[in-house]
């Protein structure tokens, strides 16, 4: 079992950056792929980005492409989210998930969740 916690958040401008990071605990951290989502009120949770165990495959939405890089250090047991460029749309509670045998874009296949961490973008 792993357990993981989302910070970074915040507010910022419009064309701005941000790096949200999720620190894991529990289980081998290589041991999990994972994957950033997130979710606005009324709305499914969005996939974002994802990335394999080794760190060797990364997928993203075509909404982020090119603007927001995934990450993973082992040795800090940590995944990264740089988001540049960023835009009002982007506004959402973002959260990190881990799983053992997915890395990909559909949430409901991710057994571990933090409790989120909240973006907004201004105008």
């Amino acid at each position: 079992q792993v357990h993981v916690v989302e910070s970074g958040g915040g507010l910022v401008q419009g064309g701005g950056s941000l790096r949200l990071s999720c620190a894991a605990s529990g289980r081998t951290f290589g041991s999990y792929g994972m994957g950033w989502f997130r979710q606005v009120p009324g709305k499914e949770r969005e996939f974002v980005a994802s990335i394999s165990r080794s760190g060797g495959t990364t997928y993203y939405a075509d909404s982020v492409k090119g603007r927001f890089t995934i990450s993973r250090d082992g040795a800090k047991n940590t995944m990264y989210l740089q988001m540049n460029s960023l835009k009002p749309e982007d506004t959402a509670v973002y959260y990190c998930a881990a799983d053992e045998d997915y890395n990909g874009r559909y949430s409901k296949a991710y057994d571990y969740w933090g409790q989120g961490t909240q973006v907004t973008v201004s105008s």
